[in-house]
């Protein structure tokens, strides 16, 4: 039987989250017949962590649906069990910094993925689906609207198969025989990036410091709507019936709380464990966008909404840092999307998967960017904060003081990552022979 991973990662308290997505688990299982491991990967504290445990208890079972809740403690068995087996025991060193990159003191949007798609190995899974603990499902006459319904619909199918009942159609020529790589929507509701009061506030400032998240090339009116388009997902529009696009999938169009791999992309490539830093989570959707997989996109949205916690004088501070290092990591992160966009089909082998080894090249690489263009762009977004003012300035003092370790991270996150990329191959062979026992 087909086995799949739902994955909820969360640092935080969403026991509503929680019972939605068991009941998207009951519905993969009912409707598609497969078996379905529903993940939380459960980062919370203490009170919080024992709320979670309380309502895993009290979920009801479902034929099909095995529901797996580990905190740090026991993804952290999990990982020095896989890291024995890949690294060896011996290497303890390696091991050690190996175990950071998974499992970081820090919140890392990447790592907590990249510990579900190990995890995924082990339970035998074919495709692995993320939702995030800050979203909600749409509804329809009473009904939630399932994501994973056109996730498990065209993941790890043949592409020409899928597109007999895809709405529309735009395969690169030569890929029908290829696997969809990835299915996924996109948000309705609140901004996915906290910078709406930026917006509000400054219309133009906010265009300075969007922009700096776009490529450089772009022609200037083009420039213009993607700065507006950007982090918006899908607007307001509510669900009014399934519509498909069959093509590679631009990784704005979707959203990682709405999104599922297939095991042969992320089984060979990684995302970047970079803590404290949002977007960087999207390299997987960049790398098969520019490779040219095929994927699906679909118009399932999930509801966005902002956590309290990011409201508050600390909450609001780490979110605009980690949006900060975002900035910093796009200038390295650019230049491996130049590359992987030039050297397109290439990067596949000739059984169309990923050649990881490419990959980690130009990551490695990009460390040895010249620091001018982080420096230029720490001084741009140090400056913005200063001209928002009132608590947007307390921001633009922390940058200050942090100047020379943001600097240095954004270069240091990008060798952590050529590092992983070059033992990740290894790991999920050793998730996979470690197998179930280890998840507990």
């Amino acid at each position: 039987m087909r086995r799949v991973c739902l994955t909820l990662p969360t640092h935080r308290a969403c026991t509503g989250t929680i019972a939605a997505i068991a009941e998207e688990a009951t519905y993969g299982a009912r409707e598609f017949g497969v078996e379905v491991h529903l993940l939380i990967l459960d980062s919370s504290p203490a009170p919080v962590l024992a709320e979670h445990r309380q309502t895993v208890a009290e979920l009801v079972a479902s034929p099909g649906v095995t529901v797996h809740h580990l905190d740090e403690d026991e993804q952290r068995a999990f990982l020095r069990e896989v890291l024995d087996r890949s690294v060896g025991a011996s290497a303890s060193a390696s091991a050690d910094r190996l175990l950071e990159l998974m499992l970081p003191s820090r919140v890392s949007y990447g790592a907590c993925t990249n510990r579900a798609f190990l995890i995924a190995q082990a339970l035998g899974c074919t495709s692995v689906h993320r939702r995030d603990s800050d979203s909600r499902y749409q509804y329809v006459d009473g009904e939630p609207v399932f994501p994973l319904h056109q996730e498990l619909t065209s993941l790890g199918q043949r592409a020409d198969d899928v597109r007999k009942s895809a709405t529309r159609s735009k395969l690169p020529p030569g890929s029908a025989d290829r696997r969809v790589a990835v299915a996924g929507g996109s948000f309705v509701g609140e901004m996915s990036v906290d910078v709406a009061e930026i917006r509000d506030l400054d219309p133009d400032t906010y265009g300075e410091l969007v922009g700096l998240s776009l490529p450089e090339g772009y022609p200037e009116i083009w420039r213009k709507h993607l700065i507006d388009a950007s982090f918006r997902g899908a607007g307001t529009a509510s669900f009014d019936g399934d519509r498909t696009a069959l093509a590679p999938i631009s990784p704005t169009q979707v959203d990682m709380c709405n999104i599922g791999f297939d095991h042969e992309l992320y089984s060979r490539v990684p995302l970047p464990p970079a803590p404290d830093t949002i977007g960087t989570d999207y390299f997987l959707l960049h790398l098969a966008h520019n490779a040219q997989l095929p994927g699906l996109r679909h118009n399932r949205h999930i509801v966005n909404f902002h956590t309290e916690e990011r409201r508050t004088d600390a909450g609001f501070l780490a979110y605009q840092v980690r949006f900060t290092k975002f900035l910093l990591a796009t200038a390295y992160l650019n230049t491996v999307y130049a590359r992987t966009t030039a050297a397109g089909e290439a990067l596949l082998d000739t059984e169309g998967h990923i050649k990881a080894s490419v990959v980690a090249g130009f990551v490695r690489d990009s460390v040895d960017l010249d620091r001018t263009e982080p420096v230029h762009r720490l001084d741009v977004i140090e400056g913005a904060y200063r001209r928002l003012g009132g608590r947007y300035t307390t921001v633009a003092d922390t940058l200050a003081d942090r100047r020379p370790r943001l600097l240095d991270e954004a270069r240091d996150d990008m060798a952590d990552f050529a590092l992983l990329m070059d033992h990740w191959e290894a790991l999920t062979g050793a998730s996979a022979e470690a197998g179930l026992a280890v998840t507990g």
